[in-house]
């Protein structure tokens, strides 16, 4: 497992939610939510102010496995930050992480009306440790590196 800092990013039309790993690589936790209009300026901070060594990001494919509006707009963000920060961004299949942080909201008795406010950091935290897991799993960096210029 290689160590470092990694930010999860869940790409929203309106909000983007964050979660960041501990150095060791091992958890994920809620780190904000940021306006959507703000969140590449606000991003790449994070990045210096938690010397990040990834950005991981989700990339929302239907069940089917084809992409929808949401995979697009995601790629597009992910671009958009592989320009703005001097660090490997990584997008990662997402399927069903808001539907699992709703879930888990709710069980844990977190009322409907206040999970919008929360529920762009769960799914950023179910992103970012799926991505964790999966690299202590093989050894190798989850998903597909963005490549800065296309």
């Amino acid at each position: 497992m290689r160590r470092g800092i990694r930010l999860g990013v869940d790409v929203g039309k309106a909000r983007v939610g964050v979660a960041r790993s501990d150095p060791d690589g091992v958890l994920a936790v809620p780190l904000e939510t940021l306006p959507r209009t703000e969140a590449l300026e606000k991003l790449a901070a994070l990045t210096h102010d938690y010397e990040v060594l990834e950005i991981i990001v989700g990339l929302p494919i239907s069940l089917g496995g084809a992409d929808t509006a949401s995979t697009t707009d995601a790629r597009e963000f992910a671009h958009a930050l592989a320009e703005a920060v001097s660090m490997p961004v990584r997008l990662v299949d997402e399927r069903l992480s808001t539907v699992s942080a709703q879930q888990m909201l709710s069980q844990g008795g977190t009322e409907a009306r206040k999970q919008r406010h929360i529920i762009d950091q769960a799914s950023a935290v179910i992103i970012l440790q799926h991505s964790l897991d999966q690299e202590s799993r093989t050894g190798a960096a989850p998903g597909v590196l963005v490549k800065q210029g296309e």
